[in-house]
């Protein structure tokens, strides 16, 4: 079957932070009365959001989602700042924190973003979201105006399946009434999207822009989001 309809991940395929998480944790936790260096936060970042529970809460009645995304976060930064010593400002600051990554203007699009949407919307190409990211992502995706170009836009924790799982391929596929053979899911972690879209019987395409794995990943890979119209002519 051609391909219809394409799935984007969102953080790191799309958009990422403006500037760095470490840097914004960082001058955030200034304002609130505690120094801590760039690199331990973004370390400690890293490695807590790498082992946190799926960003998901399946069988969650759809009002108790907003309390449980905000209660995921705040574990996650708790254990970031945990081997940092006392910090008796933090639960104003993590308020702060977290309605910050809420404004658009806390991230920032890829340079070819747009443009490839456009590209690929004139092109007839039906385009959504497929992301491990909670609620905040619907008005960042329209405060970046690009959030018109996609439909669906499934976020894991409204979803109740978080990648790789299959079920959250198969929301975005029920949504759009199309076979797993009809969609392509592009996206920047090999477990997450590569995986996660292979067994959901999707085509899976992975962005890496250091082209490190440029030949030697078992999969399509391109170095930035404009290289999928190559990818498309080859199907």
């Amino acid at each position: 079957m051609d391909i219809r309809a394409i799935f984007f991940d969102a953080a790191g395929t799309l958009l990422r932070v403006n500037g760095s998480v470490g840097e914004t944790y960082a001058r955030l936790a200034r304002e609130h009365g505690k120094a801590v260096s760039v690199r331990d936060l973004e370390a400690g970042f890293r490695r807590c959001f790498a082992t946190a529970p799926p960003m998901a809460f399946p069988g969650a009645e759809a009002d108790q989602i907003p309390r449980l995304e905000k209660a995921w976060w705040h574990d996650v930064v708790r254990q970031v700042f945990a081997p940092l010593g006392p910090f008796p400002g933090f639960e104003a600051y993590f308020n702060a924190l977290y309605d910050f990554f809420a404004e658009p203007q806390a991230w920032q699009l890829y340079p070819e973003a747009r443009r490839t949407l456009a590209n690929l919307h004139a092109r007839g190409y039906r385009l959504g979201v497929i992301s491990n990211f909670d609620a905040r992502l619907f008005d960042v995706l329209d405060g970046l105006d690009i959030g018109h170009f996609f439909d669906p836009i499934v976020a894991s924790t409204r979803a109740g399946a978080a990648k790789p799982e299959p079920a959250i391929f198969q929301k975005a596929l029920a949504e759009c009434e199309l076979q797993p053979q009809e969609a392509l899911h592009i996206g920047d972690s090999y477990e997450l999207d590569i995986v996660g879209a292979r067994n959901a019987g999707l085509t899976p395409v992975l962005v890496e822009r250091s082209g490190r794995q440029q030949s030697t990943a078992d999969c399509r890979v391109v170095r930035r989001l404009d290289e999928l119209l190559t990818v498309l002519e080859s199907l």
